[in-house]
């Protein structure tokens, strides 16, 4: 007899193996905890397998058996959604599934605006975002689980193409009352003996450290936050100065607290702003129009976001 089973039932299997509980997998995937059992009940039942062990306050492990059915049903599931792919290019329309990372330094910044427009666009593609640090991009798109990534040029190794889109220069953060508040540019100089909040995120760190060693300048690091977020409102409450590359869309911190943004004086490498996407493989039409988009749109985008 002919084995039945669906692939939503595997999408809810391979849910729950990922989330480690029905619960997770619930809030994760917008199911009723009820159809998230009944579906794996069914396809226990159909390959006569116990594929999840409950653990006690733990959630649920999948049996060594049920971790092989897991990674089979997680592969099968990427395989059709190729299929799409596959569709959009025979009939060549925009569509199926696309992965995206960004870099969580630029994510609030240009990315719901950016998927807003493109999905309006090409309302036939279904995109996935993954926001992380600039090395777990690179790990997530060399083995396969996003397409490709917004992010800096920044240490892309060789089997990462480097779409760049947009340059972005370095400026000071600094609180609306800061002495240097004031001026239209202001050099690394007059910022090296103050205290500095650094950006402490991979590469970004090494980025903004090497602007002061470029000069012969060692800053004064005083504290250190792991996003843009906290920087900025650190700097608002008075821990420091900071340094950023992203145009800012407000001068108030998280907080409500204002901020003042200025350009630094003098040649400072700037960062390139682009799609990252690895070399091999071939790239799906959402993809390509994906990268359209971005050209169109992210440069304009940022240069409306002028320093205050």
């Amino acid at each position: 007899m002919a084995t039945r089973f669906t692939l939503r039932q595997l999408e809810y299997l391979v849910a729950v193996g990922e989330a480690g509980s029905i619960a997770r997998a619930s809030a994760r995937i917008h199911v009723s905890p009820p159809s998230i059992s009944t579906a794996i009940a069914q396809l226990e039942a159909e390959f006569g397998l116990q594929l999840f062990i409950r653990r006690h306050s733990h959630g649920l492990a999948l049996t060594p058996g049920g971790r092989r059915f897991f990674l089979a049903a997680r592969q099968l599931l990427a395989e059709a959604e190729g299929l799409h792919a596959l569709a959009g290019d025979i009939s060549e329309q925009v569509r199926g599934p696309l992965g995206l990372g960004c870099l969580l330094t630029v994510a609030e910044t240009v990315l719901p605006d950016l998927r807003r427009g493109f999905e309006a666009a090409w309302p036939g593609v279904r995109i996935s975002q993954h926001i992380d640090n600039q090395q777990r991009l690179i790990d997530l798109m060399l083995c396969g689980e996003i397409d490709a990534a917004l992010t800096y040029d920044m240490d892309i190794p060789p089997e990462i193409g480097f779409d760049p889109v947009a340059t972005l220069a370095p400026y000071a953060v600094l609180p609306a009352g800061h002495r240097l508040a004031e001026r239209r540019t202001v050099r690394l100089e007059d910022l090296a003996t103050a205290k500095l909040v650094l950006l402490d995120l991979p590469f970004s760190r090494d980025y903004f450290l090497g602007l002061f060693s470029a000069c012969g300048l060692a800053p004064r690091i005083a504290e250190r936050a792991g996003d843009m977020a906290m920087m900025r409102a650190m700097v608002a409450n008075g821990f420091g100065y900071s340094l950023a590359n992203v145009p800012p869309r407000s001068a108030l911190s998280p907080d409500g607290k204002p901020l003042a943004h200025v350009a630094l004086e003098g040649r400072h490498r700037p960062l390139a702003l682009g799609l990252a996407r690895p070399v091999s493989g071939r790239q799906s039409r959402a993809l390509a129009a994906f990268a359209a988009h971005c050209h169109a749109t992210l440069p304009h985008s940022l240069s409306g976001a002028a320093l205050t």
